[in-house]
């Protein structure tokens, strides 16, 4: 049941300069064979990403926030496949999306006509997919082959990668279970960076449409987005995963800033791939239309 928010020589060469190359009394091929995949393994780990992807209209839009991630594309490495886990996917179980070639799903009304014109026809990964469903050996990761790329994925993916020449596929959120069971499945996937997969945690910092100011995309942030925005960095500053995990204990600002979940899940599929000393970024930060918060975090 699905729930939809709408809303190889250089190797060689390297290896020997780190002394590690087979002598005769030394290591075997199969030593060497191993060192070698484990260097090519650590030369392709890719980032893991946060990204506040906000409006759908940041698609076709020329803001802030777009030209941040125009200009993180070009700084990040070329992976082999991205992985985005996106706020509007929402299932029961957790599920993959295993389509060679994904579908566009335009899931927000009102909007104007431009933006349903939007196509973002990059290649699914079948392959791919399938590493993700045998990666996790405690959680049973569902294929599926009937979601496509939501606003989620293509209002990102659009300024991050324009070319759509690189697979892209989703990881469902399953609405159902606690931060911890996120965050955990998440530590559990962390190893798909080291196969050169890129993966995305797409919602927002702070997400409260109730309490949505249209009229003032850049007026005075809410104290409470602000103070809740503020704790969620100073906690990624510290490496305070616990605090994360557990945000409603923070309370009224707490649920202000999250009635409902689905965009701060996304995030603990960022940090619960993250290294204990590896360092984080901030490639954009601010608050719009008082109430959401466009943070995006660079792990990696």
């Amino acid at each position: 049941m699905f729930y939809h928010t709408g809303m190889e020589r250089k190797d060689f060469i390297k290896l020997a300069g780190l002394g590690i190359v087979a002598s005769a009394g030394g290591l075997g091929f199969k030593s060497f064979a191993e060192e070698a995949a484990s260097l090519k393994d650590a030369e392709t780990k890719m980032p893991a990403l946060f990204i506040g992807h906000g409006s759908p209209m940041n698609a076709i839009e020329d803001n802030a926030v777009t030209r941040a991630l125009k200009k993180l594309g070009t700084e990040l490495p070329r992976p082999k496949a991205v992985l985005v886990v996106s706020a509007h996917w929402l299932t029961r179980g957790t599920h993959v999306l295993s389509a060679a070639k994904p579908k566009m799903i335009y899931d927000m009304y009102g909007f104007p006509d431009a933006l349903y014109k939007v196509k973002y026809e990059a290649p699914g990964s079948p392959e791919f997919a399938k590493t993700v469903k045998e990666t996790s050996a405690k959680t049973e990761i569902k294929l599926n082959d009937e979601w496509g790329f939501d606003h989620g994925n293509w209002s990102v993916m659009t300024h991050l990668f324009p070319k759509a020449d690189i697979p892209a596929f989703q990881l469902s959120i399953d609405y159902h279970k606690s931060p911890q069971y996120h965050y955990d499945l998440a530590a559990e996937l962390a190893k798909l960076r080291q196969k050169g997969i890129l993966v995305i945690g797409s919602g927002n910092m702070t997400h409260n449409l109730g309490d949505f100011d249209i009229s003032s995309e850049d007026g005075k942030p809410k104290d409470w987005a602000l103070e809740f925005d503020t704790k969620m960095k100073n906690f990624l500053d510290s490496h305070d995963h616990t605090s994360i995990i557990n945000y409603e204990k923070l309370g009224k600002i707490a649920k202000l800033s999250h009635p409902e979940p689905s965009h701060f899940q996304p995030l603990l599929y960022a940090i619960g791939m993250q290294g204990k000393d590896e360092k984080l970024s901030y490639p954009h930060e601010g608050i719009v239309y008082g109430t959401m918060s466009m943070r995006c975090v660079k792990i990696g």
